[in-house]
């Protein structure tokens, strides 16, 4: 696989492209570990469901773009061991040269291989899998698959989390969001649609997930004070569209 790597810049953000205009990853040059894209900012509703500072204790990235995620659990999770599964070398070298991604071996792997594949062949556990892997036409191939999602499932500690990015305008959006409660026994749920047509979903493994939105307020508010990371309107988002019945979000 050999993906043509391009950066623009524009009003102080930097973007990551794969050979076309699609967004691949963007960073804010004056902030650079903030989470820049609604989506990514989105994905990180996962620590609002496990609210334990000391979680996660490890998480699996695959799929880098421009190490938006990556660099903030860094930041923000110093007890979190991090493995990121890349499969395209030049991704990684753009990270690096661009986007301020980490060089810190001891709490940072990075693996050159194909996500899938790299799943299959290990026998490590995570308290957090992130999936966030499409090529330059948007598509996510053997990512979104009923064995890969139950592989990840199988990959998961008690308290562990899968979170997906899907596209929610993408005519195959149905099928994902299926592939991924068929793979976790039904205790997955996708947030409403970010303004640009990125819908994350959440499924649980283990311990159940079962918080009152008011609770997940309060949290949000905390996580916000101490990384800046703004959930309120997500969670107004769900409120609004009665994605959590009974007023308790439960995976």
């Amino acid at each position: 696989m050999l993906t043509p790597i391009d950066i623009s810049e524009e009003a102080g953000v930097r973007y990551l492209h794969f050979g076309s205009d699609w967004i691949q990853g963007a960073m804010r040059i004056a902030r650079p570990w903030a989470l820049e894209l609604d989506y990514t900012r989105e994905m990180m509703a996962c620590l609002l469901l496990r609210p334990e500072p000391e979680w996660p204790r490890s998480a699996l990235l695959i799929g880098l773009g421009a190490a938006s995620l990556t660099k903030f659990l860094y930041r923000h999770r110093p007890q979190a061991k991090l493995t990121v599964v890349e499969i395209e070398p030049a991704v990684v070298a753009a990270a690096r040269q661009f986007f301020k991604l980490p060089d810190d071996p001891k709490r940072l792997k990075l693996e050159i291989a194909d996500g899938v594949e790299w799943l299959a062949a290990s026998d490590k556990t995570f308290d957090l899998i992130l999936v966030d892997g499409f090529d330059a036409e948007a598509r996510a191939g053997a990512l979104d698959t009923l064995p890969f999602y139950q592989a990840c499932r199988a990959h998961l500690d008690d308290s562990g989390l899968l979170v997906v990015n899907l596209l929610g305008r993408n005519r195959g959006f149905k099928g994902s969001v299926d592939r991924i409660k068929r793979a976790f026994d039904q205790r997955a749920m996708v947030f409403p649609s970010c303004d640009h047509g990125n819908a994350i979903a959440f499924a649980a493994a283990g311990e159940p997930v079962c918080l009152p939105l008011g609770e997940l307020s309060l949290q949000a508010l905390a996580l916000r004070k101490a990384t800046g990371l703004n959930l309120l309107p997500t969670l107004a988002r769900l409120i609004q569209g009665q994605t959590c019945a009974g007023g308790r979000l439960a995976l």
